[in-house]
């Protein structure tokens, strides 16, 4: 059973439809209490750093969700559920993110149109699970303005003006910049190797 972690993003029904279409079983859950219950979490995320951080914490499932991460439950973050695992970010100054990496989510430069939308290129960078059947390079589709720099945690980079963080994996823990839920076959895969991690 997958967790999706409902603080009020607007693409959940859209994730729903995902795990529907593969068939996998899925609740809703926005309490601390049934964080702590969870096999598995999916993070969602449109919008905002600084709401969605704040909206965790106004629904105070901060801190089971950083319990459960760190006790090797398999999570999902999902554009901004990626973003909001690190330290920070400029689009949201003096908003504390989740603390799980260290590292500072970052805009993208003013010669840059914003934000990226539309399709665009993974280029992996280990063996993730993530892409078991899938091809070397396979397209997605990105709607965001800001971006996690390439880290040691890094499996798939994608370039657009900067070279960035487009799938994060370290131990239980996966996050996408993408949308798996828009990104057609490849999205679907990817979503299905995660579940059976």
């Amino acid at each position: 059973m997958i967790t999706i972690l409902d603080y009020g993003a607007g693409n959940l029904r859209s994730v729903q439809n995902t795990l529907e279409e593969l068939g996998v079983a899925h609740k809703l859950a926005s309490t601390p209490e049934s964080l702590r219950e969870a096999d598995r979490i999916l993070l969602p995320g449109v919008g905002h750093f600084g709401q969605m951080l704040r909206a965790l914490d106004s629904l105070g499932v901060r801190e089971a969700l950083v319990e459960r991460i760190r006790a090797g439950v398999p999570f999902l973050g999902i554009c901004l559920g990626l973003q909001g695992l690190c330290h920070g970010s400029e689009e949201a100054e003096g908003v504390r993110g989740l603390g799980l990496f260290p590292e500072t989510v970052r805009r993208f430069p003013p010669t840059s149109r914003v934000p990226q939308m539309g399709w665009n290129l993974l280029e992996p960078r280990t063996g993730s699970r993530l892409f078991e059947g899938l091809g070397p390079k396979p397209y997605v589709y990105f709607a965001n303005s800001y971006y996690v720099p390439v880290t040691a945690h890094t499996a798939a980079a994608c370039v657009y003006t900067e070279t960035f963080t487009a799938v994060l994996e370290s131990q239980n823990v996966c996050g996408v910049q993408f949308h798996p839920e828009k990104s057609g076959p490849v999205g679907l895969r990817i979503v299905r190797n995660w579940t059976r991690l």
